[in-house]
């Protein structure tokens, strides 16, 4: 069966920075592959036009600059945030307010963003909100695992994406874990 709209896609890949012997950013193997519903804007765009007409058991290789993938590093996307943001009690909480540490946070508008800690000052805390893969070439290499229909609970988004089973308001309710 070929990739398209609302089929449910089980692959695998090796994901590296710039080209296919950059360094690796992150495996998917046949114990836990990436399961989607192929055409819902869940994935980039590019990603998905690469596999667009795969079948199970093709390969694929593929690379995305960075304006295909998660765009260029933005100095705007770097902000100082009042360190009494942080503190509980008075005090900055350290076991949150940590340089390196990944917080969600709500934008003006409400959205949840995550944003690395990567300075903390006496008034301020200086955190990067830009995706940890901006700026980055990737370049992909996998293989289709499986491609079926999609279930109307699958399209309508109620799927884990690591095993593919229901999901409710606590997360997988599958045995993955997640």
């Amino acid at each position: 069966m070929k990739i398209e709209k609302n089929k449910m896609v089980s692959l695998i890949y090796e994901l590296r920075e710039n080209n296919n012997e950059g360094r690796i950013i992150e495996t998917l193997e046949a114990e836990n592959p990436l399961n989607f519903v192929f055409g819902t804007g869940r994935l980039l765009s590019e990603f998905e036009s690469n596999i667009s007409l795969l079948s199970q058991g093709d390969n694929f290789s593929f690379v995305l600059n960075s304006e295909s993938a998660y765009g260029e590093r933005r100095e705007d996307m770097i902000i100082n945030i009042p360190v009494t943001v942080f503190e509980k009690e008075g005090k900055i909480d350290e076991e949150i307010c940590r340089i390196g540490n990944m917080v969600p946070m709500v934008d003006s508008e409400g959205h949840q963003i995550t944003g690395v800690i990567c300075e903390i000052g006496d008034s301020y805390v200086k955190m990067d909100f830009n995706h940890p893969m901006a700026g980055m070439t990737l370049a992909f290499t996998g293989k289709i695992i499986d491609v079926r229909n999609a279930t109307d609970h699958e399209i309508a988004g109620h799927s884990c994406s690591s095993c593919g089973s229901y999901t409710d308001e606590s997360g997988c309710a599958g045995s993955c874990s997640n």
